[in-house]
């Protein structure tokens, strides 16, 4: 199976793991050893209204360790090193923008004026683009393929990437 398509288990899963049914998934660019879901791609439209979030972290084992870190003070930690440190800051910046491009690179023709109400809008939201936010967005980016360093920090930080027993199988 490819692992950027998406099946009728696949979406049954996905919406046990984030409890509600997910928006216009384009794609799964990243899955676990067990096959199921760990990050999903979204179309930039919910409800009628733009929605900037392109990546969602959908893995149960990683949210709550994702949780772990930012009950730490990750967020607050890296925040004030992106303000200090000019080569992660710059890092983050590319992140940003090359989200947005690939955000508006999937827009149609049709809804150019999505383009138009996003375009100071970045990784999950974000228009200040030295903030993080969460760390469960910036995961998703970065394993969504974006060159995301504090998606990256927060993969590095985990130690044990998945589960052991699949909760996943179990849902």
């Amino acid at each position: 199976m490819d692992i950027t398509s998406v099946t009728k288990e696949d979406l049954k899963i996905i919406e046990k793991q984030i409890e509600r049914k997910p928006n216009k998934i384009i794609s799964i660019p990243k899955r676990c050893s067990f096959g199921k879901p760990v990050v999903i791609k979204s179309y930039p439209l919910k409800n009628g209204k733009p929605f900037p979030t392109l990546y969602w972290l959908t893995c149960p084992h990683l949210i709550k360790e994702v949780g772990k870190l930012e009950s730490l003070g990750k967020i607050k930690e890296w925040e004030e090193e992106i303000k200090d440190n000019e080569e992660l800051r710059e890092k983050y910046l590319k992140a940003h923008i090359e989200e947005l491009k690939e955000r508006n690179s999937m827009i149609k023709e049709e809804e150019e004026w999505i383009k138009k109400r996003l375009k100071k809008i970045g990784i999950g939201g974000i228009s200040n683009f030295e903030s993080i936010k969460c760390l469960h967005l910036q995961l998703a980016s970065f394993l969504g393929g974006t060159k995301n360093p504090i998606g990256e920090r927060v993969w590095n930080s985990i130690e044990k990437k998945e589960c052991e027993n699949c909760i996943c199988c179990l849902l």
